[in-house]
């Protein structure tokens, strides 16, 4: 196909999403609800159709780097819009456009009553846009577009129901830490312009080994590499888009929007781009091992600390909320580990099966009237068996039990860490694996007392109770299907299979997979899927997954009494964890209120005191006060005008005088 035409292509999945966002947003009230979301689902539709045939012509070698246009020329530095299309990208745009398409058809039935609801259509189809335009950037510039673009829509979609104090404190929350995690990433953008005098991803990748061993001096004889400096930097963005600790506390809030967008912000989409950053970074990252061990580290706390706090949550939502943080650190972990192609894998597992458990919960919402505590549920099963039977396979991917999805991109990256050699490995090796058993554990918690046992419900919501419309029902199976299959089918070609290719760089000596790949070689696709399996079996890790299904079958389903007796005996860890560690009071209390501290006592001093006071105010009381004295010599007296001239003239003629 002729270049020309292929960049029309390229265009035409963001912008396809785009213009759909327009027409629905400005349109919506004129052409109606049916005509507005199928002009939404339309266009994300041609998004994601477009994205597999791109998909295919990259796997055929048809890389595409180009400029679409030239936005600003300053200083001799370009700034420019255009799309990097290779093994990455495509990869991504699919997973995101799918995903999103069955968010899109999901929200007919969830949002069917909501007044808002052309608003809404609107507002995904944008995120879904600002998502496609930072995945296929090719320069900085671009990215941070994107990057800023899915933070702006993030707190429309999270307030969506902005009549709630509590959604407006959510989306607010979001925003600013958000804006803590920017602030960082600008900072790296910056020092990127300032080392590389360049915006564009080739001109500044090409550069990078040359760049490796240059240093600046923080403090007097303190040097830091200039490399580690914009990693670092960059991966503080990273961090407040896909929550990783300190800045994680804006993404259970979150859960106050409408539940498709959770799905789509958890499962695909925003707090996926700090991960997609990280690997599509890899030429920067690979040299500098502090960064990679900072980013190792914060990921094994991130996988750990947040796992254990999804063990107290009663909320269906929160419960799913605290998974997506912990499966975000396993991601970051694999990135530290220079296992990006991992991280990706198990970015693009979770998108399914993430996808599949919070529209599952939605599901449950809907038919219970918006209840969302787990233990005013019980007994569904019977009432909800498409909900039931899917929730049961995305909570077997997220378990990472074979052979379902979540199994191989897992089972890998705990492997990966363990044969790494990275300082903070050791540590990492821990987190992930004893956070096997802790995820198995709150995800069939979730899935017991929530469709298993007696009901807890009162006689009236029971028989209200009933599966929901195939709106719904449909996008629940269409995301189980690749929750089974896609691992099995994918983990050759895209681990050893070099799938990746030229996209993701890692160096020689931290290449993890590869020496993983060893014992693979000479193996089809399925040896090596069959070889996993088997593997596992005798590998801690899926004990550990087994353990923690038994271990919650034990306690939510046999002895149903046995965790009340369990949280008297350890109400002080029971409290830490109910507390997320502090982290909110911590916010609030030391960064949100000092923040208002700080700008009330700004205002005071500034606003009020000295603009208002002295610049404003008393410019004007000057004026009145010579005013004041001024108007005295207007007596109305002829002797006065008289003698004022006389004086004037005298002290003229004196000044001439002089000259």
């Amino acid at each position: 196909m002729a270049a020309n035409v292929m960049i029309v292509v390229y265009s035409l999945i963001p912008f396809s999403c785009l213009i759909a966002a327009v027409i629905a947003g400005i349109g919506g009230k004129v052409i109606g609800r049916t005509a507005t979301h199928r002009v939404a689902i339309g266009g994300v539709a041609v998004s994601f159709v477009l994205s597999l045939y791109v998909l295919y012509d990259v796997l055929q070698g048809n890389v595409f780097n180009g400029t679409l246009y030239i936005w600003a020329t300053s200083g001799g530095l370009t700034f420019e819009i255009g799309f990097l299309v290779d093994q990455l990208s495509a990869s991504m745009a699919v997973i995101v456009t799918f995903v999103s398409f069955m968010v899109h058809i999901y929200t007919i039935g969830y949002m069917h009553d909501d007044p808002g609801y052309q608003r809404f259509f609107s507002y995904i189809a944008l995120f879904t846009f600002a998502m496609l335009m930072l995945v296929m950037s090719n320069n900085f510039l671009q990215l941070f577009f994107g990057w800023e673009g899915v933070g702006v829509v993030s707190y429309l979609l999270i307030g969506f129901w902005f009549d709630r104090d509590s959604a407006i404190f959510a989306n607010m929350k979001a925003f600013l830490v958000n804006r803590i995690g920017d602030f960082g990433f600008i900072l790296g953008i910056a020092a990127v312009v300032y080392l590389f005098g360049s915006l564009d991803y080739a001109q500044v990748f090409e550069a990078a080994p040359g760049a490796k061993d240059m240093t600046a001096e923080a403090f007097e004889g303190v040097h830091w590499h200039w490399l580690t400096i914009i990693c670092l930097l960059l991966f503080v963005g990273a961090m407040g888009k896909s929550a990783q600790v300190p800045l994680h506390v804006w993404l259970p809030d979150s859960m106050e929007g409408p539940t498709p967008i959770s799905a789509l912000i958890h499962a695909a989409t925003m707090v996926t781009a700090g991960i997609f950053m990280v690997a599509r970074m890899s030429p920067l990252f690979e040299f500098s091992e502090v960064a990679l061990t900072v980013v190792i580290t914060i990921g094994a706390i991130t996988a750990l600390f947040m796992a254990l706090i999804g063990l107290v949550q009663n909320d269906i939502k929160r419960i799913v909320a605290y998974s997506t943080l912990s499966q975000l650190g396993y991601m970051t972990v694999a990135l530290g580990a220079s296992a990006y192609a991992a991280g990706i894998f198990h970015l693009m597992t979770h998108a399914f099966f993430k996808a599949l458990l919070f529209l599952a919960a939605g599901s449950v919402i809907v038919a219970l009237h918006h209840q969302q505590d787990i233990r005013h549920m019980g007994g569904l099963k019977k009432v909800m068996p498409i909900t039931y039977w899917t929730a049961v396979v995305g909570s077997l991917a997220l378990a990472g039990l074979p052979p379902f999805a979540g199994f191989f991109s897992k089972d890998m990256i705990i492997e990966a860490v363990h044969a790494s050699s990275l300082p903070g490995s050791g540590f990492a090796y821990f987190a992930v694996t004893i956070g096997v058993f802790i995820t198995a554990l709150y995800s069939f918690r979730l899935l017991f007392l929530v469709f298993h046992g007696k009901t807890r419900m009162s006689k009236s919501e029971w028989d209200h109770a009933h599966e929901s419309p195939w709106v719904i029902t449909l996008p629940l199976v269409v995301l189980a299907i690749p929750s089974v299959l896609f691992g099995f089918i994918y983990v050759e070609p895209l681990l050893f299979g070099g799938f990746f290719s030229s996209s993701i760089f890692v160096s020689a000596e931290h290449d993890v997979l590869s020496q993983l790949g060893q014992g693979f070689e000479g193996q089809s696709a399925a040896g090596v899927v069959t070889g996993m399996i088997a593997h596992s079996i005798f590998t801690f890790p899926f004990w550990l997954a087994l353990g923690g299904v038994f271990t919650a079958w034990l306690l939510y389903f046999r002895n149903p009494d046995l965790p009340g007796k369990i949280q008297s005996r350890i109400q002080v860890l029971w409290f830490i964890l109910d507390r997320k560690y502090g982290f909110d009071e911590f916010n609030e209390i030391v960064i949100a209120k000092n923040t208002r501290s700080l700008g009330s006592a700004l205002w005071r001093i500034m606003d009020d005191r000295i603009i208002d006071g002295y610049l404003v105010n008393g410019l004007a009381n000057s004026v009145k006060w010579v005013s004041a004295r001024i108007r005295n010599i207007q007596s109305g007296f002829v002797y006065h005008y008289a003698f004022s001239m006389i004086i004037g003239l005298f002290l003229l003629m004196t000044w001439l005088a002089a000259r």
